[in-house]
């Protein structure tokens, strides 16, 4: 690992390929990928879930990120950081839990890879809106999020390796750099 890693986060509503991108990203850089820690964890809890469970994600998903910093080449690619589960609290609760604005305010990334929603919903277990124009208010929101995030981003859109191409041509790879702010 070089002593310089660059964190960037796929972000974006439910069923936008974010964990296809966040491991085709990984597997054409040569490094690691943080999965969406939520996913196994709401596995053993038969997709049921409440405020607290939301804690507990929080800080699995830090650790996750955390344990796979160390095993890096580079670029650690985040399939979700905790504004994700921000989105997820105030929407579904009403309230976010202090520990995750507090780690939001903490912890630093060096670019935002926005998933649009132009790719077919994928019905799943944990995937709670199927509707598109429940999904184009949350890309609403992440968008705002990473417009105000202060770094870098792009906003992918099209297949997998449409998505793969945009994005390693964003420049936050080191090619060049075509974002689209």
């Amino acid at each position: 690992m070089s002593n310089f890693l660059q964190k960037i986060v796929v972000i974006g509503p439910e069923s936008t390929g974010k964990s296809t991108l966040s491991a085709a990203l990984a597997a054409h850089l040569q490094t690691v990928w943080v999965d969406e820690f939520a996913r196994g964890y709401l596995e053993q809890q038969d997709n049921t879930y409440g405020y607290e469970d939301l804690l507990a994600i929080a800080k699995g998903q830090i650790a996750s990120e955390d344990r796979l910093s160390a095993s890096a080449n580079r670029f650690l690619v985040c399939d979700t950081d905790l504004y994700v589960l921000m989105v997820w609290c105030h929407h579904r609760f009403g309230k976010v839990h202090p520990f995750i604005l507090e780690e939001i305010a903490r912890r630093r990334y060096d670019a935002y890879i926005l998933c649009q929603t132009d790719i077919p919903w994928t019905p799943d277990p944990q995937r709670e809106y199927p509707d598109h124009s429940e999904r184009l208010y949350f890309y609403h929101i992440y968008k705002d999020i990473v417009l105000n995030s202060g770094r870098p981003f792009i906003m992918v859109q099209g297949h997998e390796q449409q998505r793969l191409e945009q994005a390693l041509s964003s420049g936050f790879f080191g090619l060049p750099e075509t974002r689209n702010k």
